[in-house]
């Protein structure tokens, strides 16, 4: 629940309006995820070392409020849902200047070896597992 990732929001990013495209949000949600992968010593590069691969089931985004040029966004992970072979990432992005909740959102993603079979990470690799179940309970206890 302790990790952040923060993003400043360029130029190109932005449309006609001037605010995000609400396309680059998936970007900003893959870039926290492996930022956090990282953070917890299961870069996406040790996985794959270990015939993991996590691919993405679907994605689903709630926009709040708008972002511009320059500012700042601050991306909290955490995992929603975990089974061993499927996983709910949510994530919650605030403006760090006004506080403001920008949006909401969530990836669901399996668990397959390199040839896209799926496994259970319980199973496959116990350390992992471990680890993903952690996550899990640390949401569960600050959301009861």
């Amino acid at each position: 629940m302790s990790f952040e990732f923060e993003r400043k929001i360029n130029y190109y990013e932005t449309d006609k309006m001037g605010i995000v495209h609400h396309s680059n949000y998936i970007r900003y949600m893959e870039e926290t995820r492996c930022a956090w992968l990282e953070s917890i010593d299961m870069p996406f590069s040790l996985l794959e070392e270990n015939n993991i691969t996590i691919p993405i089931l679907g994605v689903n985004c709630t926009h709040k409020y708008h972002v511009t040029f320059g500012d700042i966004i601050v991306i909290r992970p955490f995992v929603k849902e975990y089974t061993g072979v499927k996983m709910t990432v949510g994530y919650e992005m605030i403006d760090k200047k006004t506080g403001k909740l920008v949006l909401t959102g969530e990836t669901k993603h399996c668990f397959t070896d390199k040839n896209l079979k799926p496994i259970n990470l319980k199973k496959h690799n116990s350390e992992f597992h471990n680890k993903f179940f952690k996550l899990l309970q640390e949401y569960e206890l600050h959301h009861e």
